[in-house]
């Protein structure tokens, strides 16, 4: 990988799937040192964890700091939230997908990783939108 990677919440996801060994496989081989995520997918994960998989909250924590261990994390302030809007109108996004793509583009990314937005799309010249698993 040449640049910055952007893992979005989807893939992370998959990394601790039982079920898909495919998919887990291809999200742990896209881990690496330069995989950025922000705070946005750590809340996304948490909730799906606790919600969805009934993880005890000591597990969730566990994965948090394992996480900090792994990746950068980084955050978004109020410009941010406003270029995701001018993304979302621009790129037809939804709204909390824009504000990946605009927290991967302020932190130089130049791939975004993520299962449910429009493969291969390419955003402001910098930032490539890629479904790992086709």
């Amino acid at each position: 990988m040449l640049g910055k990677s952007f893992i979005d919440t989807n893939i992370l996801i998959y990394a601790f799937s039982q079920d898909e060994i495919n998919k887990k496989d291809i999200a742990n081989n896209l881990i690496d040192a330069s995989s950025i995520i922000s705070k946005q997918v750590v809340n996304e994960l948490c909730n799906i964890f606790l919600k969805k998989f009934k993880l005890p909250t000591n597990d969730v924590e566990n994965v948090i700091l394992e996480f900090d261990d792994i990746f950068e994390i980084v955050d978004f302030d109020l410009k941010t939230q406003i270029k995701a809007l001018r993304l979302k109108s621009k790129y037809n996004l939804q709204f909390y997908d824009a504000l990946i793509v605009a927290t991967a583009l302020e932190n130089k990314c130049e791939i975004l990783y993520s299962e449910d937005m429009q493969h291969n799309l390419f955003i402001e010249d910098k930032l490539r939108i890629i479904n790992p698993f086709l």
